[in-house]
């Protein structure tokens, strides 16, 4: 059942889909080689308790951490641990809080130094397929016209691979609601979309092939070739015109060009 949210409700949302930016914020302020992939959880899960919020992937259906962090290799799901982040190294975040009973669910891709030509060219479609998709998510388009701009950008034009195991979603009080957000699709298909509705939109791109495989941990999943893929994400309310992004890159940037450990694809 897809559940639209009332005005009053979509700022409550937006306030959530804030702290995951704040907190994505400070997790580009602490990236570099060496660290581990379960010290930045760990600042995760306490930034946003310091913030009156509750990490909403911890023990969601069993998830053991506070965020999924994805390197290399690995699309989503990834598990923080042991793991020390090195020069070259492609690391997607994705970080959810449940802020006074509305969620907030996003993800970003940085590079840890220069990962190469190509795989910065891959991080960059990637996320400006995002706002291809978000272009189309206005009132009175359906949900494959979103689809098809991330495919059609991603797959056609620049010859990537597309999941499709993997998902966007509606969100709401919950987590994951109706409607699914896939980034492949055809114009004109799938549930059409009205005001108030509020979807994570979450293109999740390979270097090579779309193929993926899900390790025995039961989450972490993997390209099949062992190319690199790249995730992105934004909380988008539905509107007439002109979709309204809840989330905010702008506060991750701003710290992510300070971190000379970085390298910009922007």
């Amino acid at each position: 059942m897809i559940i639209l949210k009332t005005d009053e409700q979509v700022e409550l949302m937006r306030k959530s889909a804030l702290l995951v930016s704040k907190t994505l914020a400070e997790v580009a302020g602490m990236l570099k080689p060496g660290i581990t992939t379960l010290s930045i959880d760990q600042m995760i899960g306490t930034f946003i308790r310091d913030h009156e919020a509750v990490p909403n992937f911890l023990n969601y259906h069993g998830y053991p951490f506070n965020s999924c962090i994805s390197v290399n290799d690995v699309v989503v799901h990834g598990f923080p641990g042991k793991l020390t982040l090195k020069e070259g190294d492609t690391v997607s975040v994705d970080v959810g809080v449940n802020l006074n009973g509305w969620q907030g669910d996003h993800a970003y891709t940085f590079a840890i130094g220069d990962p190469g030509p190509e795989v910065a060219k891959l991080i960059r479609v990637t996320r400006e397929s995002l706002y291809k998709g978000i272009e189309k998510a206005v009132a009175g388009n359906r949900i494959g016209d979103i689809s098809n701009a991330i495919q059609e950008y991603t797959e056609k034009q620049h010859g990537y691979g597309v999941v499709r195991e993997l998902v966007g979603h509606g969100l709401g009080r919950s987590l994951h609601e109706d409607p699914q957000v896939p980034n492949y699709g055809k114009r004109g298909s799938g549930p059409k979309m009205a005001e108030g509705l509020v979807l994570a939109i979450e293109p999740m791109i390979n270097m090579g092939k779309k193929d993926v495989f899900t390790e025995d941990d039961g989450w972490t999943v993997r390209t099949r070739d062992g190319k690199v893929s790249v995730h992105f994400e934004h909380d988008v309310c539905v509107r007439k015109n002109k979709a309204d992004i809840l989330s905010d890159y702008s506060l991750i940037q701003a710290v992510e060009k300070t971190n000379a450990n970085l390298f910009l694809t922007y």
